[in-house]
């Protein structure tokens, strides 16, 4: 199908009137991480909200149905509309020949794509703040708000993972703010565009720029002009926090009439840079460094002593205080800030400890956020012998195009085991596509990585824990969803090799 075909063609906009007239709300792939969020948002709003997914799992099925959302299987079935919502959102998983989306539109029902909806619904009445990036997103987010948060702004929020400050991916403050994970990503089957687009940015930032989303990206010059296009959004009267060691997020954000601000570690492109880190000390209990902030500003460098690992988090932290100093946050609250946030879950998440081998779960499912990822593991936990589990999950993860990338951020640990890829009839890929997962572990073994391949689940975590070294060993399992629970039974399997009592610490 193209662009062109009936099926894709956009739906006729939705009066500003029409909008305040809705009650009853239908989210199809409502168990998306952001459109999770939005059904949450809308349910506090007093809207009657359901959905449809897939395939629905925790912890987002979870998440929903303590909000009293339902939640229906499957995307056959257009009796799932019976129930008569007066608008629908459509996911970007939707394709136009779901029996459901083909329905919506045989009903004639009124549909928009989850960004026009956030945007109508709950951007006109508050200044947004939008944090793009390749990667760091949901982190640099989540840290936004909790500046705001902490300096008594108020903020609202919308992320794509769950806030650890607050253990939820929404948030409706009574500020004038709201902090939004902008998605590089496509918007709906009708809209090929980036969900960012639609987000109105009046504060924002491109934290860096690289390869991506290969699925619907022919290469790395289709992000830029992306992101490009995005920079020319940011109003003249905002601001742009941009990276200065990304060469590409410089040049797109060159784009915008709106002042930037750059911002650096010490002595990677930090001379001109406006935020800079100094003197960044990494420790097993997170990271300290100097905050230097914008000369215009008249304030002293303040103290941060972060808790979360890794030089990615000390950039993030960066853009972060950027973003909060644009939004009127007074710096003399950062300290306290900084030293109290939590980081998102599923971002170097502590999920339990036996045998005094702690299991780490993480989103990481690109190379560069599997290298980074694996360092900070390293600093938190200096001396372990570092065992990776990845799960070729996502689209990005499951392609070919990383298949050297793969073999070089995962030989930064000492043991790697692969569960086989995901097969996903929303992305079907031919087998020349696809990341070849024995191909990887002979790359990995050549480096001197031992690296194994177990294709079911079960059967990998027996043999995980059957290597396993008591208390030398750190487990960092990566995937983009919950890996089928291998974190569970890692735990159970490893609670028989410890001493007789309490040994598992309680997940975060």
């Amino acid at each position: 199908m193209t662009l062109t075909d009936p099926s894709r063609r956009a739906p006729p906009p939705i009066a500003a009137s029409a909008w305040q007239a809705f009650h009853k709300i239908h989210l199809m792939g409502i168990c998306g991480s952001a459109m999770g969020a939005l059904a949450a948002m809308l349910g506090a709003r007093g809207y009657e909200v359901r959905g449809s997914d897939a395939a629905p799992y925790p912890p987002m099925s979870d998440f929903l149905a303590a909000r009293g959302i339902p939640v229906m299987k499957g995307y056959d079935d257009a009796r799932v509309l019976d129930w008569g919502p007066d608008l629908v959102v459509v996911g970007n998983v939707i394709r136009p020949t779901y029996a459901e989306a083909l329905a919506m539109r045989e009903r004639g029902l009124p549909h928009a794509s989850l960004p026009e909806t956030l945007a109508a619904l709950f951007l006109g009445e508050r200044v947004p703040i939008v944090v793009t990036g390749t990667h760091g997103k949901t982190t640099t987010a989540s840290m936004t708000a909790w500046l705001l948060e902490r300096a008594g702004l108020a903020p609202s929020f919308f992320i794509g993972g769950v806030a650890g400050n607050w253990r939820s991916n929404h948030h409706l403050g009574q500020g004038a703010h709201m902090v939004i994970e902008g998605d590089e990503y496509d918007t709906a089957f009708w809209d090929r565009g980036a969900k960012f687009f639609h987000y109105r940015p009046h504060l924002a930032s491109i934290n860096n720029l690289e390869m991506d989303h290969a699925d619907i990206f022919a290469d790395v010059d289709a992000i830029e002009r992306t992101f490009t296009r995005f920079a020319t959004l940011v109003p003249a009267d905002g601001r742009l926090v941009v990276a200065a060691h990304e060469a590409r997020a410089r040049r797109a954000a060159q784009a915008s009439a709106a002042p930037r601000w750059l911002t650096a570690i010490e002595g990677h492109d930090s001379d001109g840079a406006d935020l800079v880190a100094e003197a960044p000390r990494f420790e097993s209990d997170g990271t300290r460094f100097s905050l230097v902030l914008p000369a215009g500003l008249g304030h002293a460098p303040v103290a941060v002593h972060l808790p979360l690992p890794g030089r990615h988090n000390v950039y993030n932290a960066l853009v972060a205080a950027g973003l909060a100093l644009a939004a009127g946050a007074d710096p003399a609250t950062f300290p306290a800030a900084f030293a109290s946030f939590v980081a998102p879950l599923k971002r170097l998440s502590l999920v339990g400890e036996a045998a005094g081998i702690p299991v780490i779960d993480d989103f990481a499912h690109h190379p560069s956020a599997i290298a980074a990822t694996i360092d900070a593991v390293r600093q938190r936990y200096p001396g372990r012998r570092l065992v990776a589990l990845f799960e070729a999950q996502s689209n990005t993860a499951r392609r070919k195009v990383f298949q050297r990338g793969f073999a070089e951020a995962l030989a930064r640990a000492d043991r790697v085991w692969f569960k086989r890829s995901l097969d996903k009839a929303s992305d079907p890929l031919p087998p020349d596509a696809r990341l070849d997962l024995a191909e990887l572990c002979e790359s990995l073994v050549a480096r001197g990585v031992t690296a194994t391949l177990v294709p079911e689940v079960t059967a990998l975590a027996d043999a995980v824990v059957a290597d396993a070294r008591p208390g030398e060993d750190v487990l960092l399992v990566m995937s983009g969803r919950d890996f089928e629970g291998v974190h569970r039974r890692l735990l159970d399997g490893l609670a028989s090799l410890a001493a007789p009592g309490p040994s598992e610490t309680p997940a975060e």
